[in-house]
């Protein structure tokens, strides 16, 4: 949300500022004018706010700033900015003792720790819980959610409480407004990047993702613009698995997606077990685009999906096959996207116009199904059948053919690459429409879905 929030025009700095005050007013609000007050401080954007609130804490009682790791260590330039603004109450880490002070701030670590705290944190949320002295958190306790963490009496979050907190693991809660745009946490923006897992610096061929693209027959454009839009994601490597017909025509468009030629002229129940064992050791497996609705094909498909053990990305025809036949989606993890039609065929139900009516439509859909569900429209609807965002970074040039199968493809790239189905939908909505924004500037309504697949790694540099 910070980074949507300046994606909308709110700078980061901004957000920091409000953040840092308002964790200063709570301990004000505490504190005795002749108190001492500690702000322990991490590298991070939370320990940014915490240079801020000792700021605004030095005006009025005796601050002393620690910093748990060496100041070169910090991360942003807004936190190094903050803390150059507080230099003269920096203190020698080895100087502080809780004993010394009245109150502590907790501004170590925040949201998106993984495990436990690690040290020099360890050390430090333990020798704050052993001196029982009040500690006000900095958006969430530190070591949180983990089994080690700061035992808060007061905790100081910002925009929204996180989802698990209690009086139990954060003291008393206060929820602090910042200035988050609303918009900054319904609609899709550069911040869902966040959530794409770090690639390993030692990782070797193959590591960043393997997709399978089971497509193509009746049409071959159509599952080589999902394997290119994959590959363009950023995986290591796609193969597509298609009818004999189609694998000439398929292998022509690139020769980076590797094919895997089915017998016959579109996919039949003989193919099933040859696409399932291409689909063994896979990361993500798309199954749809350009398969045709032919009988043979839609049972073809369904007995694909139902012994599939690959996180999935289901799109155009195979979205009707789920709809004859939902239990086959039981147990499953994956992506569905649908346009309108198809999510008739998918539910038997027709939307509304209303988005909030959509939204809440799509969401309990994606709850009965227990898959996330990307409803293509003017406004992307996406719901993992608990949250919703929606998208609307894209144009009206983007109802070309192919732009669909551009998207199933991103979809699976990122899926591929780690991220979960919810994040993986999010992230290739955003993506795509800004790709497809940066070729209508270019190519305004002669724009093509290749021209598309060609701009998201731009996107990607941008906001990765």
């Amino acid at each position: 949300m910070d980074v949507n929030a300046s994606y909308l025009g709110v700078r980061t700095i901004t957000l920091m500022e409000r953040a840092g005050q308002a964790v200063a007013n709570q301990v004000l609000g505490i504190a005795k004018p002749e108190g001492r007050v500690a702000v322990l401080c991490g590298r991070g954007n939370n320990g940014g706010d915490g240079f801020v609130c000792a700021r605004y804490l030095a005006e009025k009682v005796h601050t002393e700033v620690f910093l748990v790791e060496a100041d070169q260590e910090i991360t942003s330039d807004i936190a190094r900015s903050n803390l150059a603004r507080v230099g003269d109450f920096v203190k020698p880490l080895a100087q502080f003792d809780p004993k010394r002070f009245d109150i502590v701030v907790d501004a170590m670590l925040g949201i998106g720790l993984k495990g436990k705290p690690r040290e020099p944190y360890s050390r430090f949320i333990k020798m704050l819980n052993e001196s029982r002295k009040p500690v006000v958190a900095v958006d969430v306790p530190s070591g949180w959610p983990s089994e080690l963490s700061v035992k808060a009496d007061f905790t100081v979050t910002f925009h929204a409480p996180k989802i698990g907190m209690s009086r139990g693991n954060s003291g008393k809660i206060t929820v602090a407004d910042i200035g988050i745009p609303a918009d900054a946490e319904l609609y899709c923006g550069p911040g869902e990047f966040v959530l794409l897992p770090r690639r390993n610096k030692n990782a070797h061929k193959g590591d960043a993702g393997r997709v399978l693209v089971v497509g193509g027959g009746p049409y071959t454009g159509a599952p080589a613009f999902a394997a290119m839009a994959a590959m363009r994601s950023g995986v290591d490597l796609t193969f597509v698995a298609t009818p004999e017909s189609s694998a000439l025509p398929v292998s022509v468009y690139s020769p980076n997606i590797i094919v895997r030629p089915l017998d016959g002229e579109s996919l039949s129940s003989g193919n099933v077990d040859e696409v399932l064992s291409r689909a063994s050791g896979m990361d993500a497996v798309a199954i749809g685009p350009g398969l045709g609705n032919a009988n043979e094909t839609l049972r073809a498909v369904q007995e694909i999906i139902r012994k599939c053990d690959a996180p999935l990305v289901i799109d155009a025809d195979a979205i009707a096959a789920c709809g004859a036949k939902r239990s086959i989606l039981r147990g499953k993890k994956g992506v569905i996207t649908p346009h309108a039609g198809e999510f008739r065929k998918l539910t038997g139900k027709n939307l509304p116009e209303d988005i909030r009516k959509k939204s809440e439509m799509v969401r309990e859909s994606a709850a009965s199904l227990k898959m996330t569900i990307l409803l293509k429209g003017p406004t992307d609807v996406i719901s993992d059948g608990t949250f919703v965002k929606l998208n609307r970074i894209h144009n009206d040039a983007m109802t070309v053919g192919g732009t669909g199968d551009v998207l199933t493809g991103t979809v699976a790239g990122l899926l591929a690459q780690g991220a979960t189905p919810f994040a993986a939908a999010r992230m290739a909505a955003f993506t795509c429409g800004l790709a497809g924004n940066l070729v209508f500037e270019e190519k305004s309504y002669g724009l093509l879905a290749t021209d598309i697949i060609d701009k998201i790694p731009l996107v990607l540099r941008r906001y990765l």
